[in-house]
């Protein structure tokens, strides 16, 4: 028997719609949080993370440290392209691991179809899901407390969110 021990590596879908001039960099990456979680998560890692409108796909991006283009691809999958070299490697490098620490902690949100019609409350808990998953990125330990507040613990200090008025109350002042 002989078997052929040439290996080919073919990108396919979305990917391979533009061929990457040379140097240039992209990867996609499964991503079904809020986008705006994941800039906001950005925003607190790097000094620069601006909106930069994009010409060739019809969802939001943006730009970090003018090295890095995030854009949103679909609901379930990201999109990061870069000019390779050692800084925006190290930059590219750092996001893909913030996204996978990210994907590991949002809870799920439940992914709601286009046909259905949507009554204030359903976008009210919406709402409510995306609040919920961006304080627990943020702070980690989020729990729903009683009359509508929520209860957040950071290092041992324990506070109370009234999510209609916005207050916080805490037990050391």
């Amino acid at each position: 028997m002989y078997f052929n021990s040439e290996k080919m590596a073919k990108p396919i879908g979305r990917l391979v719609e533009k061929t990457p001039e040379v140097g240039e960099t992209r990867i996609m990456i499964a991503y079904s949080g809020a986008f705006g979680v994941l800039k906001h998560r950005l925003k607190q890692m790097f000094e620069s993370v601006v909106s930069s409108p994009d010409e060739e796909s019809e969802g939001p991006a943006f730009r970090v440290h003018e090295r890095l283009t995030v854009k949103y691809e679909s609901e379930k999958h990201i999109s990061l392209h870069w000019r390779s070299d050692p800084i925006s490697d190290m930059v590219s490098d750092s996001v893909v691991a913030l996204v996978l620490n990210i994907s590991r902690e949002i809870p799920k949100a439940v992914v709601e179809s286009e046909e259905a019609t949507k009554t204030e409350e359903e976008n009210n808990k919406k709402a409510e899901k995306v609040i919920h998953a961006l304080l627990v990125s943020l702070f980690g330990d989020v729990k729903f407390g009683e009359n509508g507040k929520l209860v957040i613990s950071v290092d041992g200090n324990v506070a109370h969110l009234n999510k209609q008025s916005g207050n916080v109350e805490s037990g050391t002042s």
